[in-house]
Formats: structure tokens, C-alpha cells, sequence
């Protein structure tokens, strides 16, 4: 939603169906379609599974779980694609020369602290310190700052500080607020709208490819 609300036609493409969805969506391997189709977006943003790089998922490897570690393969095939891309993953994921986004720095009561990798330029806003989120499984009040995460309390809430009203309790877990994409996406456009006049320009409502 970041990225329509800043200028782009979205295409979702997820291995799961994904019913909420509100763009576009096509049901397939990522790293296959974008391989396929990439060439023919103007930006690509890939959000891989965080299990991986997660505190969760550190215990869960001890127990004998495994999950992908897909950052270094997109970004392997992003930089043979050449087209801009964004890859966005949380606190402790491989990325490079990543930017911080928070809810604190759009003025959301939402504590969703995520990193995203960019192959265009994109300045990183002030990093606000905020009082700590609600804990997990206590109710909510006016003016908390929420954590949605796991089995959290206050799914309206939660809807209305991340500005989504069209997902699932178990969606918001793994959403990040739409002004993240939508800071991001206006840096895509600027960087899209400033390349040199005898190269390709994008239309008026450029595409992003979202994973």
C-alpha cells in the first residue's frame, strides 16, 4: 500500500496464496518469477523470510528447525537483473548499508523496527527515542505504543496506529506500516524520474514488483 500511495502500479508475488491482498498477486516462486519477469518492473522490493535472522528463530534452530537464508540469492539476482531494488528484513539480517525505519519516525504508535537495503539512495530520518511498546499479551490503551507480534492483544488498535484495516490479526504479525514503502517509494520515484535523458523514463505510474 507504501508504494501505491506514493505512485506505483504494485504486483504482489507470494509462494502462498494470499487472499487479503488488495493488488494485484500472482501465486509463485519469487526468486523464479522475478527471474522471469523482473526486467519488466521499474523497482523491485523483496521481503525474504526473517525466521532466519530473528531472537525466535535462534531458539527454534536449537530445537532442530531450519529456515532459509535467501538474502544473499535475491540480492545475487537483483544486482544480474539491474533493475532498483529494496530488500527489507528485521533487526540482525545480512543486510548492506541498510536504513532503519520505525513506527516512532511517521508518528505511529507502532514499534516495528525493520531494515531495508536499497540500490538507490535513500536518507535515513531521525531515529526517535520512544518509551517501550506494550508487552506482548497486556491490554492495550489509548497512546501505547504496540508490538504486533505473536499472540498480541488489541487487533484494532493495532489496524488503526499501522494505518491497515484490511488484514487479519495473524497478517498484522507479519505486516510493517505502509509509510515505510511510501518514504521508500518517493526516494524510487525521485531516483526513477532523474535518470539521464537517453535512457528509458518511467510512465506516469511506474511498477513496483513487491515480494
Amino acid at each position: 500500500m507504501g508504494y501505491s500511495n506514493s505512485g506505483f502500479d504494485v504486483v504482489g508475488v507470494d509462494l502462498y496464496p494470499q487472499p487479503q491482498y488488495p493488488f494485484e498477486f500472482y501465486q509463485a516462486d519469487a526468486l523464479e518469477y522475478v527471474a522471469a519477469h523482473g526486467h519488466e518492473f521499474d523497482v523491485i522490493h523483496a521481503s525474504p523470510p526473517c525466521q532466519q535472522y530473528t531472537k525466535a528463530g535462534q531458539q527454534w534452530r536449537k530445537e532442530g528447525k531450519e529456515y532459509p537464508d535467501l538474502i544473499a540469492p535475491i540480492r545475487e539476482l537483483l544486482l544480474k537483473i539491474g533493475k532498483p531494488y529494496v530488500i527489507e528484513n528485521v533487526p540482525g539480517s545480512p543486510l548492506v548499508n541498510p536504513i532503519f525505519l520505525n513506527g516512532s519516525m511517521f508518528g505511529l504508535l507502532v514499534h516495528r523496527p525493520r531494515y531495508f537495503e536499497c540500490s538507490f539512495k535513500v536518507e535515513q530520518p531521525e531515529i526517535i527515542k520512544t518509551k517501550r511498546p506494550v508487552k506482548m499479551g497486556r491490554p492495550v490503551q489509548e497512546g501505547d505504543i504496540i508490538q504486533p507480534v505473536g499472540h498480541f492483544s488489541g487487533a484494532d488498535y493495532a489496524r488503526k496506529q499501522m494505518q491497515i484495516d484490511w488484514m487479519s490479526k495473524n497478517s498484522l504479525a507479519q505486516a510493517i506500516p505502509p509509510a515505510y514503502c511510501e518514504y521508500i517509494g518517493g526516494k524510487a520515484i525521485a531516483h526513477l524520474t532523474q535518470r539521464p535523458p537517453d535512457t528509458a523514463t518511467p510512465s506516469d505510474n511506474a511498477t513496483v514488483l513487491h515480494k
